[in-house]
């Protein structure tokens, strides 16, 4: 990536600002505006999250939002209420304190001098969630957002649920907010109320993990922040941004399909991180795309091309062994004019006896049934990829043995596919609760099988999330499964392989049972949206990647990465360990060491499901000179046929002393899980 550092405009900083809410509680805030904005106000860009801006984001931000002011903008970037050096607490995403605080917050900029009165919204992840949630509620200076790797629909396609089923990262990430809660502002800027406001975050921020285990079904809990509810509500530009390796791609099919103000989508082979930053790559000149974004919408250059071009602009992935992790991702970039595409056929492909049978065929074959060991689902990699080493899907031959597996003869020509693969599939369990899981994988001449996308159902959802309903044991009906959306090219002499599963731990909770699934073939079905190949094809162009100089850091220690798969053939226990540990590193314009630790622990004991554990561990600390703070929580979930059982630890220390400390163990009953 290149660095820039002469811009057409002058920046100016100001580290450290409060915005005052209505309330009375001041937002901690850091502005980076044009030096000439005092005597030509420039419009407004907002991002708004809780992951601390003094610190966490700090070398992120110096990146984009000096850039973005360098090209004739004022870039603000707030801690949300109640994290980091921002007064109050925060309980929970997405509140309506949150977006009334947000709405405030561009009012306030949108009356400052050096503001033109028009203001946006970006960010990744919370960031683009809460853009997306903001321009629902049109304030009246907002005139355009930029969303990455987000979601328009909370409950179905985020962290915490997926087709139904619970998802461990939502144990995850809620131990990550559990942690990022836990920690205190900085003194140097707030003053002697830092204790205080620590001690008030400990007391009062609460395990959201509880909350999200207790609304197991689609409610007014998730709807609540789900845009997807009223797409007319959003008037203003949307560029919608996301990865293959993403957690959140899904999105930017339905807010193309959605809505009707102008939308441009964008899906590169990225994890959850900035295009300009992505892995894996190839990573795009990114900013140069948000200036253009900004100019068309801000500022009025209606013939700077920001529209023209394909309305969806993708990755066309091609065959890569499978790996956890990529430097760069085999593929081209392809555009399409409008989503959904009238150049898209869907086309099925019938079930046979082990088989995917070429389209036309009819299939008479007997039913095969499936019962899962806990070990499908190991070599899964994460729900989302975060950090892109190295928790991308292993060969899928390692998950095939414990799944019912559908393959297709060698293909005589390249076939090419863009969207949400379908599998119909006509089934019966043996049990009320259960879940089918859906791999499709291409499998290579040498029979090594990378995924290439999947999808999750629980089947007491078949008929919605809102009111599940359990199964009558050996009853057949025909579900359908939505697999994640996808652009894959799979290369001539290769074959598709379908794989079908009754668990995947840990990506999703299994039922409480184990379950035996049979799969009667004739009347089940794949269906791909496959992506005839223009003969004029035009491919979009990107510039080089480029950002602004980051911040000085020093490693004082270093960290730890490792994804690492253990088996006990002994008394047959299974185990996957996660460790994320930064290390301790010094920002060097504040002299404050941060040092992370995260570590993820997910087991089980053979066939039984009623063993299955997922515990989290984590450590985060603050030091500069004599003062030093931090925590360290731990979570621990486990669950039995007919409940969740959920115990956490949170401790916090100022130098050698514990200042707080507190524990929870709650049960919550499973509700069709």
């Amino acid at each position: 990536m290149r660095t820039v550092t002469t811009f057409p405009h002058e920046i100016d900083e100001t580290e450290h600002l409060w915005i005052e809410m209505s309330d009375g509680t001041h937002l901690a805030a850091r502005l980076w505006r044009p030096v000439s904005a005092d005597a030509d106000p420039v419009p407004g860009v907002l991002e708004m999250i809780p992951y601390r801006k003094r610190d966490l984001t700090a070398q992120r931000d110096s990146l984009h939002h000096p850039y973005m002011a360098g090209h004739g903008y004022a870039c603000l970037r707030v801690d949300l209420r109640g994290s980091g050096d921002s007064e109050g607490v925060l309980t929970d995403e997405y509140l309506e304190q949150e977006l009334q605080d947000a709405e405030e917050v561009l009012a306030w900029m949108a009356r400052q001098p050096w503001c033109s009165g028009r203001t946006a919204m970006m960010g990744i992840s919370w960031g683009g969630f809460n853009a997306l949630q903001v321009a629902a509620r049109r304030p009246p200076s907002l005139g355009a957002i930029i969303t990455l790797s987000s979601t328009d629909d909370r409950y179905t396609d985020d962290v915490h649920y997926m087709g139904g089923c619970l998802l461990t990262d939502n144990l995850s990430w809620a131990s990550t907010m559990f942690a990022y809660t836990a920690c205190p502002p900085d003194p140097a800027l707030v003053g002697d109320a830092w204790r205080q406001m620590w001690q008030d975050r400990l007391e009062k921020s609460g395990l959201w993990l509880e909350t999200w285990l207790r609304h197991q079904r689609r409610d007014d809990y998730w709807r609540h922040g789900s845009v997807v509810e009223d797409y007319s509500a959003i008037e203003v530009p949307v560029l919608a941004v996301s990865g293959w390796a993403d957690g959140y791609s899904n999105a930017v099919f339905r807010l193309l399909a959605g809505l009707s103000s102008p939308v441009r989508g964008l899906i590169g082979p990225w994890s959850h991180k900035y295009p300009h930053l992505g892995e894996p790559g190839p990573a795009i000149g990114f900013l140069q795309e948000v200036v253009a974004w900004w100019d068309h919408w801000l500022k009025d250059d209606r013939d700077n091309g920001a529209m023209d071009g394909p309305a969806l602009t993708i990755w066309m992935q091609d065959h890569a062994p499978p790996a956890t992790t990529y430097e760069n991702r085999p593929g081209r970039w392809v555009g399409e004019d409008s989503w959904p595409s009238d150049r898209i056929v869907p086309t099925s492909f019938p079930l046979g006896r082990y088989r995917i049978h070429p389209p036309g065929t009819e299939s008479d074959s007997a039913p095969q049934s499936v019962r899962s060991p806990l070990s499908v689902g190991q070599f899964a990699g994460k729900w989302c990829s975060y950090n892109a080493p190295p928790d991308l899907p292993y060969d899928q031959r390692e998950e095939d043995g414990g799944s019912l597996v559908f393959t297709s003869e060698e293909l005589s020509e390249p076939l090419e596919i863009l969207g949400a693969p379908l599998m119909s599939v006509d089934i019966a369990v043996d049990q009320p609760v259960a879940q089918v899981i859906v791999r499709l994988s291409d499998v290579a001449p040498d029979g090594e099988a990378t995924r290439v996308t999947y999808g999750v159902l629980n089947l007491t959802h078949h008929s919605g999330s809102a009111q599940p309903t359990a199964l009558t044991p050996g009853e057949r009906r025909t579900v359908q499964v939505q697999l994640n959306g996808v652009a894959q090219r799979f290369p001539a002499g290769h074959r598709l392989r379908a794989s079908l599963s009754t668990s995947y731990w840990p990506v999703v909770w299994p039922p409480p049972e184990p379950v035996r699934l049979t799969v009667h073939p004739a009347g089940s079905e794949l269906t791909l949206p496959v992506r005839p190949v223009p003969e004029d094809e035009t491919s979009p162009v990107f510039e080089d990647p480029e950002a602004a100089a980051p911040i000085a850091t020093t490693q004082l220690a270093a960290g730890e990465q490792a994804w690492q798969v253990s088996r006990d053939l002994v008394d047959l226990t299974g185990r996957l360990d996660v460790v994320k540990d930064l290390g301790i590193v010094l920002l060097d314009d504040i002299d404050l060491a941060v040092r992370r630790d995260a570590r993820e622990a997910y087991t089980f004991d053979a066939g039984d499901v009623s063993s299955v554990r997922g515990e989290t561990l984590w450590k985060i600390g603050f030091s500069r000179g004599a003062w030093e703070a931090g925590a360290t929580t731990r979570t621990v979930l486990t669950s039995s046929a007919s409940d969740f059982h959920l115990y956490a630890e949170l401790d916090a220390w100022e130098g050698e002393e514990r200042v707080h400390s507190q524990t929870w163990s709650t049960t919550i009953p499973r509700d069709h899980v």
